[in-house]
Formats: C-alpha cells, structure tokens, sequence
C-alpha cells in the first residue's frame, strides 16, 4: 500500500533528523504564529479555501509544471483563499520546506506544512524553520497516544495541527486525542480511491467545536455546495487548482465569486 511505502521511507528521513536536532527544546512560550483555525471559520453558508502547492503525487504524476510557489501563494491570496497547504514530502511528491517557506513569506495568510509527521524532531523543524503556521497530522500513521503527544507539542510550537482522518475509528482516535480542527479525506491513501461521501458521511460524527476540512476530490462548484449543504467549514483544494490553466479563476469558480 502507497501509506505504507511513504512511512517506511519518512521513518528513514526521521532517523537522519533526530541527529540534527538532538538537542532541541521546545518553547517555553508559544510563539505568535498566523491563526491558521481563525481563518477557517467563516459566516454560515461559506466556506473557506485551503489553496494547495503541490510538484506531484503519486496517482496523478507530475503537476503544474515549473510552477513556482511564491508566485502561486500570491495568486491564492489574490483570489480569497484563506490558507495555503504546501507538500513537503520530497521522495514521493516532489515537494520540500523551502517551497512553504517561499510561499509563506510571499503572502499574509497561514501555511499549512503537509506532509507525513510520525516524530518530534520533524516539528522541532517546522519550528527552527519558523514557517509552518499548521501541520498535518494523518490518524493512519500514527497511535492515539503519539497523534495527542504531536499535536499538543505542535501547539506548544505556536503551530496548529489538522488532523486527518479516512473512516469512522481514525475519527474515533481524532477526537480522542483533543482534536479541533480534522480534515476528512475523501482520498483513501491506501487504495487512492476517491469519494466525495466520506466527507458527507463523517460529518455527522463530528461535534459543534471542532473545524471540520474536506479534503480531495473537490473539483466543481457543485461539489462545494454539496460541502457547504453538509455543515463543512473549509476545503483543502490541490489538484483542481494545479492542473487548471487559471488557478485564480478556478479558485473564484470553487468559491463563488465569479
């Protein structure tokens, strides 16, 4: 399964770290970050946009090809997104922290750092590099123990963590580990099958409180009223917005406003 192949090689990355930051400590006071919950929470019957950069995936190969991501973020912001997800996995998406961090200094909404976090030493990173304002954090990879342990200490960091789940027990797990912001993703990453219903589905689950992202498989208006219809707050968009010819005009398109 692509799951299982990412976090064998991520656990080989992770060993490497450890070394690097050995020594490190976090804070001992959150520092002022970009509120990456606060953007997400608009007025009912909006929803918000995570506008995402990413180089490829495994399932769709290469995308938006010599794209760059400062100019990409300021394009997002330019057509209302309220956040932007930079891929960050590099053996399997191409992606690396510089690309966020190139993102986030061009434009002055959060960044989200996506990518595959099983250990500590990846957010004392993410905090040396003071760029991600979240992190995402996938239930499958990690034990409720470990996803409640990373998220306070990404809090502690100053940084917000989505935690994203794929079924009925990882929410279960999610919500458990104090979780207030989750995305739900409509793509299975181990079949990579995609289906919009396993946002409609889980929604229902999820308590009053807790920010609730669709992520995948959001490609039309229709589906976004489908989104807002079902109480969801925000979309992660990647693929729809990198392949289209005009990002910012398929970004007005999802939300709305052309």
């Amino acid at each position: 399964m692509i799951l299982d192949r990412i976090l064998e090689q991520k656990k080989r990355e992770v060993e490497a770290l450890r070394e690097r930051f050995a020594d490190w400590r976090p804070p001992t006071a959150p520092p002022q970050r970009r509120d990456f919950r606060a953007a997400l929470q608009k007025s009912p019957g909006e929803i918000a946009l995570i506008a995402e950069f990413k180089r490829r995936s495994p399932s769709k190969g290469e995308l938006g090809v010599g794209r760059d991501p400062a100019e990409m973020a300021r394009a997002y912001e330019r057509a209302g997104a309220a956040a932007m997800s930079v891929l960050c996995d590099q053996q399997f998406f191409g992606g690396r922290l510089e690309d966020l961090l190139a993102a986030r200094n061009a434009m002055g909404i959060p960044a989200l750092r996506k990518d595959f976090i099983i250990d500590a030493c990846q957010l004392a990173e993410s905090a040396d590099a003071e760029g991600p304002d979240a992190v995402l954090m996938i239930a499958a990879a990690l034990t409720g123990e470990q996803l409640r342990s990373l998220r306070l200490l990404a809090n502690q960091c100053g940084q917000a963590a989505l935690v994203e789940v794929h079924d009925e027990p990882e929410l279960d797990i999610a919500l458990a580990s104090g979780a207030d912001i989750i995305g739900v993703n409509n793509r299975d990453l181990r079949t990579f099958e995609v289906s919009l219903e396993t946002t409609l589905r889980l929604r229902k689950r999820i308590p009053e409180g807790v920010v609730v992202v669709a992520e995948s498989g959001i490609h039309t208006r229709d589906d976004v009223l489908r989104l807002i219809d079902a109480g969801v707050e925000a979309m992660l968009v990647g693929e729809a917005l990198m392949t289209a010819d005009d990002p910012v005009a398929k970004a007005a398109e999802l939300l709305g406003t052309r």
